[in-house]
């Protein structure tokens, strides 16, 4: 393994499209790489919450460009991707919630599914671009609600429209790979991770947030499912691997032009019982409660194998889940004492790369 850690001089004035910067996880990645000297343009809709990330850390500032626009309109983005001209695209922009899916079915297969064909042919018709990687989900594994972790080899499926229309990007992207873009040298891969936290996110229905919300109005969160089980990880874990990814494609090609999962380790995928009482154990007067009435379907029971990420990439989890609720609400109490959140986010980005470098180091 050469890396084990993000290499810092890499993205140093590399061109990068970042479709969704404006959103919770496309936002920490475009500062992170903003931060290491990289040329970012993203391409998305405005934010759908206020606050957001994208506001709170002045996001616009660090960005070469700023396209405001839906990845559903083929003609802009495809504007957009060849005035960028980026070498490397990562793709993030997404209808990204479950029961939002069921509600808006159409609107979710529409962005997830016909948004990532839209991208694809753009950088089909970009000859600048080398490397494309696709962030879908660990969602879109045909889930059995077995105790195993899912391989990068199973079958792809979903319950939901959220989980399918990952499923069928994951399978267009596949196509696109093999029939257009692999002839021409440009390197494809997918990347999976699980139930990112972090701070800055203020999008409904997900636990985390629901859980803040609710302390800020000293409300009893309510809550759908206790012993559901996640694999909870910070944002900056999955984050790390799509950059180490990304590099791995520009540099060294084919062999890395596949699915990846990005999940914490076994040990970190808890119950939501188990993050509602860590959370309130933490936080004086926090309490919860379960909901009552009859819900949608959603996965009780889901993990990832991240063994291809591990020994391939040499990528692998630094912060467990204490550390990654931890660094949660450090953020989200800095957002409360109005401090500089640019601020507050590199410096976590910093300590959070240190820990890579120390591991990297220790190997």
């Amino acid at each position: 393994m050469e890396n084990l850690a993000v290499n810092l001089n890499f993205w140093k004035n590399k061109r990068v499209l970042v479709t969704g910067h404006t959103g919770f996880k496309g936002g920490w990645l475009s500062l992170w790489l903003a931060e290491l000297g990289a040329d970012v343009h993203g391409y998305a809709l405005a934010p759908n919450t206020h606050p957001n990330f994208f506001d709170a850390c002045n996001l616009r500032t660090r960005l070469a460009s700023s396209t405001i626009a839906d990845i559903r309109d083929a003609e802009s983005l495809t504007r957009a991707m060849q005035a960028a001209s980026p070498e490397i695209v990562l793709h993030l922009a997404a209808q990204p919630l479950v029961r939002h899916s069921y509600a808006q079915p159409v609107e979710t297969y529409a962005v997830n599914v016909m948004g990532t064909v839209n991208l694809l042919e753009a950088v089909r018709n970009t000859p600048s671009v080398r490397a494309f990687v696709n962030v879908t989900t660990d969602k879109c594994y045909e889930n059995h609600e077995r105790a195993e972790p899912y391989t990068e080899t199973e079958a792809m499926g979903g319950h939901d429209p959220y989980s399918s229309s990952k499923g069928c990007s994951e399978l267009v992207t596949s196509a696109y790979r093999r029939s257009f873009l692999a002839p021409k040298g440009v390197q494809v891969a997918t990347a999976r991770a699980g139930n990112v936290i972090g701070g800055g996110d203020w999008a409904a229905d997900r636990l985390i947030p629901d859980f803040l919300r609710s302390l800020d109005q000293q409300q009893t969160l309510v809550i759908r499912s206790p012993h559901a089980t996640r694999p909870w990880q910070h944002v900056l874990e999955p984050v790390s691997g799509y950059m180490m990814l990304a590099e791995k494609l520009f540099t060294h090609g084919e062999k890395f032009a596949q699915a990846w999962n990005f999940g914490p380790r076994l040990e970190d995928s808890k119950s939501v019982q188990w993050i509602v009482e860590h959370l309130c154990a933490a936080i004086p007067g926090a309490s919860w409660r379960s909901e009552t009435e009859q819900q949608l379907h959603e996965a009780h029971t889901l993990t990832l194998d991240s063994t291809q990420a591990r020994e391939q990439l040499g990528w692998q989890p630094k912060w467990n889940i204490s550390n990654a609720l931890h660094h949660t609400l450090d953020w989200h109490n800095a957002w409360k004492q109005d401090k500089n959140l640019q601020s507050v986010s590199v410096t976590q980005i910093k300590k959070y790369s240190k820990a890579m470098q120390m591991a990297a180091s220790a190997s």
